[in-house]
């Protein structure tokens, strides 16, 4: 998943917004076990309550209806089950606001019969606990169910949100525990499965998935009778189903790759991620062959809460992205890191994030740096360790440490987002330092392979490193300097730097403009990226005089910004500085954007006046209905915290 190219933290979601810890429920004993085909280590996900060290699910089968009048799907979930323990009489599923209509397990004749079940009172984090009695060990189990309305894996948008205005728009986000609130399953990525399903929408939408689309893989966007059917073939984690409903047409962009999009908007994004195939092209010189067939993106609605979504097949993506530049597509080039780094290779817990999204990230720079050249690589490297040291703090040491501890992370959609992205990615930079590039590459490519559609733990990559680095290569990396990165807060002094020739002229006109008011030459930012201008507000002192923001305003325009990015750091100065002036454009991004990333800088700023909290809180009563349930519930949680704050003085 992609937060963002330039980093910032996850902390939101819903465990801030219930305002509760977790409950000392069930979930304690629901302990998750998962053993890698390649080893005996077992793998705890106390964020799940599956027992697949008993049971496993081996396909899932959905048949569903969406009602987009009701705003939910309706239909069944399949599963075909592993028995691993002998003794074993119970499946236990995740559910979070399931509507639970009956049970059936197949017999050794094929025929079905009722199971009994217990549907557990929710926790506000882990949901519901489903034990069904299985005494039989029924190798297929069926649930009919119905999903809530206020899904928090699911949105619903109506026709007048959506870019066309004419029909609505639906789209799932499972990511990291949210699977659980449309299907019933064992909601842990330690758990991989193949899967169907047969989707009934309306007749005016198209549907895609995750998946294949059968028959044929139609990708023409033609087929339009309200039946679909879907396959994947791969074995994959729970958070990587997905799927998109609405008013939908598709572009190519290659023989294997294109784009899904409303059709006022498709052109504009197959031109800007028309790099696509060379990026493929790119990643499997460095990694090996792309093995998930086709890459296609789909983009949704800017209510979606995160950049980018790597759902095999199908990366969902934030039209923030498109800036007419290409200069924020390395989120293409992270989405399709996944592929290897994440959808190949996954965490097995979210105690092991980073194994997803920092390599994920050293990729993305890697991928970056062949098609756009080292300095744009290493100017989205100093931005996120610049955003890393700020973030950093002595509280929240616990979250800075890349192998998790047990029992530090309540809620998995509170990573500590530069922990896992741009400390991981930095660890990877140190290893390819050490060991050299072609060794580090070969490592890499080997590891992928060794561990190609497994579901794996920190220990387990360490072992790996240990065989095939450490030992392979000696005198290079010490175990403890290994270890350092892995199991410590904070940065190591071993920590490799990176500086940019670009970046340093960007400093150097700051410097005049704080210094003489001397604004930067024109001549100088007409050819300044994304990047550059991001670097430029980002060095800003915490604030500035209403007049400096006034003049700055008045040459760049950055109040009613399109670009996400640059909106992100200059709405956040602007109210700490007390510019008013940007409150009316201000009040217009946070309701036209739900992505978390770009929104809430702006929000944690807002909430810390009177004046402000009342400008949030009149925002979000408007922007709600068009936000994800991710970024309502992060929004809420800052404006309950400021008010709290406020009546404890």
């Amino acid at each position: 998943m992609r937060h963002s190219i330039l980093m910032l933290s996850l902390a939101a979601a819903l465990a801030a917004t219930s305002g509760c810890q977790r409950a000392a429920t069930p979930a304690d004993e629901a302990a998750t076990a998962a053993t890698a085909p390649a080893t005996a280590t077992r793998m705890i996900d106390e964020h799940s309550y599956a027992q697949p060290d008993k049971v496993r699910t081996k396909d899932l089968a959905l048949e569903l209806k969406v009602d987009f009048d009701k705003k939910v799907l309706d239909g069944s979930a399949t599963l075909t089950l592993d028995w691993l323990d002998p003794k074993a009489t119970q499946l236990v599923l995740d559910t979070r606001d399931l509507t639970i209509g009956k049970i059936v397990g197949e017999r050794s004749d094929g025929k079905w019969e009722d199971l009994k079940y217990t549907l557990a009172p929710a926790d506000r984090i882990l949901g519901s606990k489903l034990t069904i009695e299985t005494p039989k060990r029924n190798p297929r189990v069926r649930i009919t169910y119905t999903t809530s309305p206020d899904a928090s894996g699911l949105q619903w948008l109506t026709a007048a949100m959506t870019e066309g205005k004419k029909t609505p728009f639906m789209f799932s986000q499972s990511q990291q525990i949210h699977a659980r609130s449309w299907v019933p399953l064992q909601d842990t990525p330690s758990v991989r499965f193949t899967y169907t399903a047969h989707v009934m929408a309306p007749q005016d939408t198209m549907v895609v998935m995750s998946a294949a689309m059968e028959p044929g893989n139609d990708n023409s966007g033609d087929k339009r009778d309200g039946d679909y059917t879907f396959r994947m073939t791969n074995a994959i984690p729970s958070y990587l189903l997905a799927i998109g409903v609405g008013d939908l047409v598709f572009k190519p962009i290659s023989e294997r790759s294109g784009v899904w999009a409303e059709p006022a908007s498709v052109d504009r994004a197959a031109n800007e991620f028309s790099d696509t195939e060379k990026m493929i092209q790119t990643a499997e010189k460095l990694y090996g062959p792309y093995r998930w067939e086709r890459y296609d993106m789909l983009l949704l609605p800017p209510s979606f809460p995160y950049g980018g979504m790597e759902n095999p097949r199908m990366t969902f993506l934030t039209p923030t992205a498109i800036v007419g530049d290409k200069s924020l597509v390395s989120l293409i080039a992270h989405e399709l890191a996944h592929s290897w780094s994440g959808n190949l290779v996954t965490f097995s817990t979210a105690k092991d994030a980073w194994l997803n999204e920092g390599v994920t990230t050293y990729v993305e720079g890697r991928i970056d740096e062949e098609l756009y050249g080292k300095e744009r690589a290493d100017m989205e490297r100093v931005i996120a360790r610049n955003e890393l040291r700020q973030e950093f703090t002595e509280e929240n040491k616990p979250l800075q440490v890349l192998a998790g501890i047990p029992g530090e992370l309540k809620d998995p959609d509170d990573n500590l987002g530069s922990t896992v992205y741009a400390k991981g990615a930095w660890f990877m930079q140190f290893l390819e330092q050490r060991f050299g590039r072609a060794d580090f590459d070969a490592f890499l490519r080997g590891y992928f392979d060794h561990f190609a559609f497994q579901s794996i733990s920190s220990q387990q990559f360490a072992d790996y490193a240990k065989a095939n680095l450490l030992d392979k290569y000696p005198g290079k990396v010490t175990q403890a300097e290994f270890d350092e990165w892995l199991h410590q807060p904070g940065i190591p002094a071993t920590a490799p730097q990176v500086t940019s020739a670009r970046f340093d002229a960007v400093d150097a006109a700051r410097k005049a403009f704080l210094d003489a008011g001397t604004l930067p030459a024109a001549d100088a930012t007409k050819q300044w990226t994304t990047q550059e201008w991001v670097h430029f507000i980002e060095g800003m002192p915490e604030t500035l005089k209403p007049e400096q923001l006034a003049a700055l305003d008045q040459a760049f325009h950055f109040t009613g910004t399109p670009n996400g990015e640059i909106a992100q750091r200059w709405y956040p100065l602007a109210v700490r500085s007390g510019y008013t002036q940007a409150n009316g454009e201000i009040a217009k991004f946070l309701q036209r954007v739900g992505r978390r990333k770009l929104i809430m800088p702006t929000y944690k700023e807002l909430v810390k006046t009177p004046e402000g909290l009342k400008l949030a809180e009149d925002v979000l009563a408007k922007a709600k209905p068009g936000y994800h349930p991710i970024t309502t519930g992060s929004v809420e949680a800052t404006i309950a915290e400021a008010k709290a704050k406020a009546s404890a003085k």
